[in-house]
């Protein structure tokens, strides 16, 4: 069968499993009918009229039956042209958690008005019109993965058809595939959008996605983790293999721009923000790795002169220093940056505080981050979704999913039958394959969770020709994990993704 042949067939296929379940899914029920309205809004001295849709798509296993119903809400401007209107498909990370930050915090039309570095205080919250919405620019889709939000495991599914790296993408793909075809958006420009977690999922979704004939336009990745092995020394033990002394290095700018900002670097720093992660990013990547990589046969007059130096890019003492022999794992950071005032900042975003219990704990047992935001966004989610949207299932959002993916044995990592996830291989074939795909990274400067110099470092490390590797830009934010946290570093990140998706879809 010819290629184009072959992909209308897979159109039809498609459409037809969407619009009539074979019988032996025939025991699903249905699902309750979508919420469509319709909405307006001023952007830039110009009313957009718009229809939300709250809903539902059902997808398959590798055997073809049904075992999820996915939960998304879409976001489309009225009277656009769909073969010409790109459309943007967004996701959070986790693994395990729904869409509700992007959803309500990032870019589209609504957001949630939350306090900037500080904690938002308790309800009611305020749910407001988004001037950094994309929807000038896109038409957006949010979706929520398989057991989070209200997406569920139906039929025949089963934890391990969803619960991995691997079958996560097949969801996915499967869902984008429906959508496209129940909405006649095949010949829309396409683009994924995934934060944390939703990253690597970007990058085997993007490559599975053009090897089953869908184009992609391009690729947003907000705070990335592409390869889980460069973390592996102070991430935890849940990564089998030892990142050695990488991750220490790629912590460090992370660290400098903490004590900057908490004012804990020494007088004789930089004082300004960017000069001092530049300046951290040069020692690091030289005198730092040289000194860590010569182990026990680092001479005593360079051992001094590193810890100096480690000081004066961290605000810790050099007796501290000392006892870590130059290693400090960055959980520990985020305690003793503060440790004197009993104070502790946050992994997420280290701008976040939170009081410590006690004056010898290691960590917290929630994140000041998460303590700061986490009932706004999910008090606005729910009435936005069940009150705006008028989509009201008779479950509970499920914020997120972690304690069905534990019962269910875990997350399953393995990629390609490697145990440890690497998915730049994902970005850099894809890349190749369509040598017209724009790939944006987008950085927070007090994220721990996804530190930007190992995203950088990843991707300047894809083995590209200089042609392709043109095709990655760059962005960074005076913000943490969740950029839009700062209200400041969302409208410049708006500024950046308009002249972006305006330059990618010009083919410039």
């Amino acid at each position: 069968m010819r290629t184009r042949e072959r992909f209308c067939a897979v159109a039809l296929l498609a459409s037809l499993v969407a619009a009539a379940p074979s019988a032996e899914n025939a025991g699903v029920a249905p699902a309750i009918p979508d919420a469509v309205t319709h909405h307006t809004i001023e952007l830039g001295g110009k009313t957009l009229d718009y229809t939300a849709r709250a809903g539902t798509i059902d997808v398959e296993n590798d055997q073809g039956q049904i075992g999820c119903r996915m939960f998304y809400t879409a976001f489309t401007l009225d009277d656009a042209n769909p073969s010409e209107r790109p459309i943007t498909f967004f996701y959070n990370g986790g693994p395990g958690s729904s869409t509700v930050w992007l959803r309500m915090g990032s870019f589209g039309p609504v957001r949630v008005d939350v306090a900037n570095g500080v904690p938002t205080g308790p309800p009611p919250y305020r749910l407001l019109p988004n001037p950094n919405t994309l929807l000038d620019r896109t038409d957006e889709v949010f979706i929520d993965m398989c057991g989070s939000g209200y997406s569920r495991i139906i039929g025949a599914g089963k934890p391990k058809d969803f619960f991995g790296a691997d079958p996560d993408v097949h969801s996915f793909g499967r869902f984008i595939d429906h959508y496209i075809t129940k909405f006649g958006r095949w010949n829309s420009p396409k683009f994924l959008f995934g934060e944390s977690y939703g990253t690597p999922r970007s990058a085997m979704l993007v490559n599975y996605l053009q090897q089953q004939g869908i184009g992609v336009n391009g690729v947003v990745l907000l705070s990335s983790i592409l390869n889980f092995g460069l973390y592996a020394s102070t991430y935890g033990d849940s990564v089998p293999q030892a990142g050695g002394d990488w991750s220490y290095v790629f912590y460090l700018p992370t660290e400098t721009a903490t004590a900057w900002y908490h004012h804990r670097l020494p007088p004789d720093a930089p004082s300004d923000l960017r000069t001092a992660v530049q300046e951290s990013r040069n020692f690091a990547m030289g005198e730092y790795l040289n000194a860590l990589a010569q182990g026990s046969r680092l001479s005593r007059g360079e051992y001094d002169d590193v810890v100096a130096k480690l000081h004066r890019f961290t605000g810790l003492s050099e007796d501290y220093i000392r006892l870590a022999n130059l290693r400090v794992r960055y959980p520990t950071f985020l305690v003793q940056l503060e440790r004197n005032d009993d104070t502790t900042v946050g992994r997420y975003d280290s701008r976040y505080e939170s009081q410590t219990l006690d004056d010898i704990e290691n960590h917290l047992p929630w994140d000041p981050t998460d303590a700061a935001i986490d009932a706004a966004f999910t008090a606005t989610n729910n009435f936005y979704i069940q009150d705006v949207l008028g989509y009201r299932p008779p479950e509970s959002y499920t914020l997120l999913a972690y304690a069905l993916i534990h019962a269910a044995g875990g997350w399953d990592m393995t990629h390609d039958h490697v145990p440890v996830l690497n998915t730049a291989p994902d970005l850099a074939n894809a890349m190749a394959f369509n040598p017209d795909l724009r790939v944006f990274s987008a950085n927070g400067y007090y994220d721990f969770a996804t530190p930007w110099l190992a995203t950088v470092y990843t991707l300047e490390h894809l083995n590209l020709k200089p042609d392709l590797e043109s095709h990655i830009t760059y962005g960074f934010y005076e913000s943490g994990h969740m950029v839009y946290l700062n209200i400041d570093a969302l409208a410049q990140f708006h500024a950046d993704l308009e002249n972006w998706y305006a330059s990618t879809l010009s083919g410039r």
